[in-house]
């Protein structure tokens, strides 16, 4: 059974750094793309990152390119987002799951804050 468990959420001020970890079991992490997602209250859930299984490829949502870094361990089963220059339009709950996602399950998500 697949599972997602995220972590490294926390406040932070306007311009600070974050690091958030997902640790995956239940899949084939080694073949399987990867991303970070993000959700407000009473909006949808956006993705926000996407990495290939091999780490040639990421991509970035317009709004957080060039202060995000998706990265990936697969000796370790992990996915990481390195969040820099953070801004109060990042807070959110945040996910990780396969770049496509079928069947709905989810982890229970990082609550990032980015207040003064």
């Amino acid at each position: 059974q697949k599972k997602f468990v995220e972590s490294g959420g926390g406040l932070v001020q306007p311009g600070g750094s974050l690091r958030l970890s997902c640790a995956v079991s239940g899949i084939e992490f080694t073949l399987t793309n990867m991303a970070w997602y993000r959700q407000t209250p009473g909006n949808r859930r956006e993705w926000v990152a996407i990495i290939t299984y091999g780490s040639r490829r990421r991509d970035y949502r317009d709004s957080v390119k060039d202060r995000f870094t998706i990265s990936r361990d697969n000796a370790k089963n992990a996915v990481y987002l390195e969040m820099n220059s953070l801004k109060p339009e990042d807070t959110a709950v945040y996910y990780c799951n396969e770049q496509n996602v079928y069947d709905d399950v989810w982890g229970q998500g990082t609550q990032v804050t980015v207040s003064s």
